[in-house]
């Protein structure tokens, strides 16, 4: 998932900089930035923060099953925010479209979670999710990376599954 930065969103630059101390290595301390974050708004914050939040918290864990936990809180942020809300179906938040295009990715780490726990039929479901989901993504060095993930990912299903 691309991290999105929203001018005047403190929540997302927070979620940012423990961004960039995951991906330079220091997983420990972005995971306390990221479990701090997450006191602050919980359940109830903004769906893009929280969906964004735990994407990346997803990302920090050593243990498979917290990842699991994490990358499932993320996908009921973000389905939560494209449906819409109850009262106005028809009233599109301004986040649902970046949010679309983050299912491709949010299926793909689902698939791979459940890959690592070798739970085949739950990492095949989500991974044709992922499938379904990549045409909200544009042809760009995001969209390409994210279908080629899922290619790879295919190719390690396949032979995951072929072994059980």
């Amino acid at each position: 998932m691309e991290q999105r930065e929203v001018p005047g969103d403190a929540v997302m630059t927070r979620i940012g900089q423990a961004v960039m101390l995951l991906h330079a290595g220091d997983r420990e301390e972005a995971r306390n930035r990221f479990g701090t974050i997450w006191s602050e708004i919980g359940e109830s914050g903004e769906a893009l923060h929280r969906c964004t939040l735990a994407h990346y918290m997803a990302d920090s864990q050593d243990d498979p099953g917290d990842e699991l936990a994490w990358d499932l809180r993320a996908l009921t942020a973000a389905e939560g925010l494209a449906e819409g809300p109850a009262e106005d179906p028809a009233a599109e938040h301004r986040d649902v479209p970046a949010v679309r295009a983050f299912f491709p990715s949010l299926h793909l780490n689902l698939a791979a979670d459940y890959l690592k726990l070798q739970r085949f039929e739950a990492a095949r479901i989500h991974l044709d999710r992922a499938w379904d989901a990549v045409g909200a993504v544009e042809g760009d060095g995001y969209g390409g990376a994210v279908r080629a993930a899922i290619r790879r990912l295919e190719q390690r299903l396949r032979g995951g599954a072929a072994g059980e």
